[in-house]
């Protein structure tokens, strides 16, 4: 037995919740074949009711004035939109020898260039524990510099530091390194997943332009009297042409 012995806890708590965490932000390209349209509406109900009637007949002439038989009408399909969401996902990650994560970067309000400039001189001196930069980029949308060096031994050094003071212009800077950290897809398994608010309209033939068509779209099925609602955004490619859209993460 040992004997009893009083500790203070000096750590930080995190929670086990965030541990391990990997947060997917959907970004899926649905491919649209010619002579159709996504339309979403802001209720999902209303998406399920006009899939439900599977057919619609779509009047393209909206004149008051027009006798019955002078109006135009189209037959057109609607059906549901299903889409692949990833279930799950296993990753394999790689620490790169040579390369290093510099964050916490001041705002200087200087080009991107100019501080990547100003950073591959500083880590380029071998007095600041640096050595030659083989290359310098931006990590898109994170604020985040990733150095890579010509040779080894260069970067595990800096890491372990964790933190280095960096003269930029007339100011020194507390910047925290991190290692590089690849990673490469293991395993991926997808489940389908159904849009609530987004129906797919097909067989749309080639009778009026493209904005007009899109027009007499929108304004039939935003008719509740057609069992349609509130439209909130619809794409229509032509006969004959191909399109793609794209469907991100909704935020509201």
């Amino acid at each position: 037995t040992l004997p009893e012995k009083k500790m203070v806890f000096k750590g930080v708590v995190t929670n086990k919740e965030d541990i391990n965490k990997l947060m997917l932000i959907p970004l899926i390209r649905y491919p649209l074949p010619g002579g159709s349209a996504l339309i979403t509406f802001e209720k999902a109900e209303v998406a399920q009711r006009i899939v439900a009637a599977k057919e619609h007949v779509v009047e393209l002439s909206y004149g008051e004035e027009l006798e019955e038989l002078e109006r135009c009408r189209v037959r057109v399909r609607a059906a549901p939109v299903d889409v692949l969401l990833p279930s799950a996902l296993e990753i394999r990650l790689t620490r790169s020898s040579r390369s290093i994560v510099v964050s916490d970067l001041p705002g200087l309000g200087m080009p991107q260039e100019a501080l990547l400039d100003k950073l591959e001189l500083f880590f380029s001196k071998t007095k600041n524990g640096g050595g030659e930069v083989e290359s310098r980029e931006f990590l898109d949308n994170t604020g985040q510099v990733v150095l890579t060096f010509a040779q080894d031994g260069v970067a595990e050094p800096l890491i372990e530091r964790g933190h280095i003071q960096v003269l930029i212009g007339k100011g020194r800077y507390h910047l925290k390194i991190s290692p590089c950290m690849t990673g490469d897809v293991a395993s991926l398994q997808l489940q389908p997943s159904r849009c609530p608010s987004t129906i797919l309209l097909s067989g749309i033939p080639d009778v009026l332009a493209e904005e007009p068509m899109r027009d007499a779209l929108e304004i039939h099925f935003q008719k509740t009297s057609r069992g349609g609602g509130e439209v909130d955004a619809l794409a229509y490619v032509p006969a004959g042409r191909q399109g793609v859209a794209v469907f991100m993460e909704d935020e509201g």
